[in-house]
């Protein structure tokens, strides 16, 4: 480090006043230390005047204390001197590194070189960075992996904070994990980091969803182990597989079940995530990546895992209202050249319902992945989940209102169900020096599903009830392979994605009348052999030095249906079907000094029926379509990132098949379209907003007159957050959460759902080095609102009468969550 002089003349300074002051009380001193103060060198003077005062130390004084004071100055002056020497004043250089389409960069190497001292850090998932640095000329070096080295010299005049700087790629970019995921950095995905999980004290699989704010409305469905019903831009998904799909996927595993016991796409798997394991998770707002095939026509939510904990050991304790407690514990050893850790979650809760849930979840999840070189991985991952539970039921609201039931109340005191679940798989990652990656991995699991329902009541049966038991016993394996090269073409960076899927299902199902989860009489069985293989190749080109990205891909998938019905005969069969899904977009930044990216995508999704409905009508449509149109831009700036869309989806034709009782839903070709808008502001270092709407304009059957709408959906979905993060190392978010009432009669518009006005808040605050104090609030307001809303017929008790009317699941009112998490042995970064 240099010496600078004018500080050395301040410390100088310092030792002058000091000298006075003992001067004043023995003057025979002052010759001595007047010679010292005639000069000023660099360096030199303090070590002249230590001389001296050593030499007079041998004199005697009748001060001592005086001279002793003199010594201790000169002793502290040169530590004194070293120390602003290596930590002299300082000021912040700060930014975002962003790409050639005005993404940002996750983990890139920024380092600032000045005063001969150099510092290095990198780029957060926001792609800022914030370094503090000597005062003067400043020089930042920028690399990565994929990414052109750059330098830029910041004048010691010039600004250095909320620096904008713009990277080149040498070949595209490309991920590197061990698990096949989007092939490239497009404006169409977003991508979510392990912030808000890791902070944030989790006791239903609803809250993961709602924190991704990308227009999902995911309600609770009858209790806490049943999938989700999934709602998104003007339909509704069921649990995840009809009007579209949203298509879930874990490491690479699809968690949409299909020909399920209860309804196709099923996401009760989702049951086995355990929230604080995950790494990072990217939405597909439509279906326009070739990677992704059945049930992606509405989008795709890929979450990927950890490989390793940050510690070797951690453990969380929570509880809260409603007899809740939630337990996590979290083993990662340090390997050489490995990563692993080994989790279990537990988890118990009764709800705010009269009958209580009763609600046991039980997961294991673990991961090995070895480094068998530098380009070359190797990885095995295992989940096991169970969960039991209890359910209140979809209760009548006129009821609830006519004050003859609860809104916490029920009518069957039977429902609710058990999973039992279980994943192994392997994956395999190569890299090559010429930037090529070959992905390859493959699974199997095993799973045991039994869920006791009673929608209607007593409408079919006055005297046993309505009541159903759905059986569901399925094996699972599956591959997938994925070789993406990184080149140029006509001199322009390119990327070429191909690869391959198989996803092979062996299913029992059946269907039986019960009563208090005894079951009365068979209704219906089989055996379903259902197989996919799938084949798609993506092209991207950037021209104009990368403000011009070209997007094309196709898809083909092929699909089995085989059932054995184990009831009538005649509905057993063989049944095949394929289908192609072109993918093209294109993204264009008019100008290299406005951060401004407008963009085009298409993308064919497509979403296959039961595999029963297909053998049984083989006429009908074996699989629907969804083309989905968007035309999006987006605006990047260090502290601002605002994107905005408009959207039209055309769905075609599709046969529903009702697992609930063995009935047929013929749905017309419709149309949705609206627009999107979302935002993210950083107000200061530690404080940020950020907010979302999805507006839906209109949805609607095509070629019906008079016009008949789709249902069962809400049309405006909205979000927002206020995020703490950094200030004195707490965590705080406080969270919104907004759904329009909905018609849930595609005829009668007066037949509407309730929405919902919902604040959460979450907490989490160290209290000494390796623990957190945390805790959240749901319900901050104690809104009074309902999750799942349909309309159908029931008939409460055998004499009552039956109506048509509104169904709901009921929000939770307000709770607390405690808790403390225990951190041992962090791992260097």
């Amino acid at each position: 480090m240099p010496v600078y002089q004018p500080r050395l003349c301040r410390i100088n300074a310092l030792i002058r006043s000091a000298a006075d002051c003992v001067i004043s009380r023995d003057p025979r001193l002052h010759g001595s230390l007047t010679s010292h103060f005639a000069y000023c060198g660099e360096g030199h003077s303090s070590r002249y005047f230590l001389a001296t005062m050593r030499s007079k130390a041998s004199q005697p004084l009748r001060h001592e204390r005086s001279l002793l004071l003199i010594i201790l100055l000169t002793a502290i002056a040169p530590a004194r001197l070293a120390s602003e020497t290596q930590f002299p004043p300082s000021r912040t250089v700060s930014g975002v590194i962003v790409g050639p389409k005005n993404e940002v960069l996750t983990g890139a190497t920024v380092i600032a070189r000045a005063a001969g001292a150099e510092q290095r850090i990198t780029t957060d998932d926001r792609g800022q960075f914030r370094i503090e640095v000597p005062p003067g000329e400043v020089t930042l070096h920028i690399e990565g992996q994929y990414i052109k080295p750059q330098d830029r010299i910041i004048p010691a005049e010039a600004a250095t904070t909320n620096l904008r700087i713009e990277i080149e790629y040498l070949i595209p970019p490309i991920h590197q994990g061990l698990v096949i995921t989007a092939s490239a950095l497009e404006p169409q995905a977003e991508t979510h980091s392990d912030e808000v999980y890791k902070r944030t004290l989790f006791s239903r699989d609803d809250q993961l969803l709602e924190t991704l704010n990308a227009g999902i409305n995911a309600g609770q469905h009858e209790g806490g182990g049943k999938s989700l019903e999934i709602r998104r831009f003007g339909f509704n998904l069921d649990h995840g597989g009809v009007n579209g799909g949203l298509k879930v996927l874990i490491d690479d595993i699809q968690q949409n079940q299909a020909t399920q016991g209860h309804g196709q796409g099923y996401l009760g798997t989702l049951k086995t995530l355990t929230p604080e394991l995950i790494q990072d998770v990217t939405v597909l707002n439509g279906p326009f990546s070739a990677e992704y095939g059945d049930f992606s026509g509405l989008g795709v939510v890929h979450i990927r895992l950890k490989q390793s904990l940050p510690e070797q050991f951690i453990a969380r304790v929570q509880g809260g209202s409603f007899h809740s407690y939630r337990t996590f514990f979290g083993y990662s050893p340090l390997l050489d050249k490995a990563d692993a850790f080994l989790a279990y979650e537990g988890s118990r809760t009764d709800g705010p319902f009269l009958n209580p849930l009763r609600y046991r979840r039980d997961n294991v999840t673990g991961n090995y992945t070895k480094h068998l070189n530098d380009h070359e991985s190797l990885g095995f991952k295992i989940n096991f989940g169970r969960n039991d539970f209890y359910s209140s039921g979809q209760i009548p609201l006129d009821l609830v209102r006519a004050g003859q039931l609860s809104r916490f109340g029920f009518v069957d005191p039977s429902d609710g169900g058990r999973v039992l679940a279980g994943t192994t798989a392997v994956y395999y990652q190569r890299s090559l020096t010429s930037g090529d990656t070959l992905k390859l991995d493959t699974f199997a699991s095993r799973s045991l599903f039994d869920l006791y329902s009673n929608f209607t009541f007593f409408l079919n049966d006055p005297l046993h009830g309505d009541g159903i038991q759905q059986h569901d016993s399925r094996y699972q394996e599956g591959s997938n392979s994925q070789f993406l090269h990184p080149y140029r073409l006509w001199g322009n960076q390119a990327l070429l994605t191909f690869g391959t899927n198989f996803h092979d299902n062996q299913i029992n199902v059946g269907l039986y009348s019960q009563e208090r989860r005894v079951p009365l009489d068979l209704v219906g069985r089989a055996f379903a052999h259902v197989t996919n293989g799938a084949g798609y190749a993506q092209q991207g080109v950037d021209f104009l030095r990368g403000r011009l990205h070209v997007e094309g891909g196709l898809r083909w998938d092929y699909f089995r249906f085989a059932v054995t019905d184990r009831v009538d005969a005649i509905h057993s069969g063989n049944q095949g079907a394929a289908r192609s899904q072109p993918k093209f977009g294109v993204a264009y930044r008019p100008s290299t000094s406005v951060p401004l990216t407008v963009s085009f995508n298409y993308g064919r999704g497509i979403n296959t029926q039961d595999a029963r409905g297909i053998v049984e009508r083989p006429e009908s449509p074996r699989i629907a379509t969804t083309d989905f149109y968007q035309v999006a831009a987006a605006y990047q700036m260090s502290r601002v990132s605002v994107t905005s869309d408009l959207f039209l989806i055309d769905r075609s034709n599709e046969q529903v098949y009702i697992p609930d009782d063995g009935t047929f839903e013929l749905k017309g070709p419709s149309r949705s379209y609206g627009y999107e808008g979302k935002a993210s502001i950083r107000l200061t270092r530690f404080l940020s907003l950020n907010g979302g709407l999805t507006q839906v304009t209109n949805s609607f059957y095509r070629g019906t007159s008079p016009r008949i709408y789709v249902d069962s959906a809400p049309h405006t979905v909205a979000n927002g957050a206020l995020t703490l993060s950094g200030w004195r190392n707490a965590y705080a978010s406080l969270r919104y959460r907004h759904i329009g009432n909905y018609r849930l009669d595609g005829e009668d518009r007066r037949i509407r759902a309730a929405g919902l006005d919902v604040l959460d808040l979450a907490v989490t605050k160290p209290i000494r080095p390796g623990v957190d104090l945390n805790f959240a609030i749901d319900n901050l307001t104690d809104k009074v609102y309902y999750e799942t809303q349909n309309y159908f017929e029931s008939r409460i008790s055998p004499d009552a009468p039956a109506i048509t009317r509104i169904h709901a699941t009921p929000g939770y009112p307000f709770g607390l969550t405690a808790g403390l998490t225990f951190r041992l042995g962090e791992k260097s970064r």
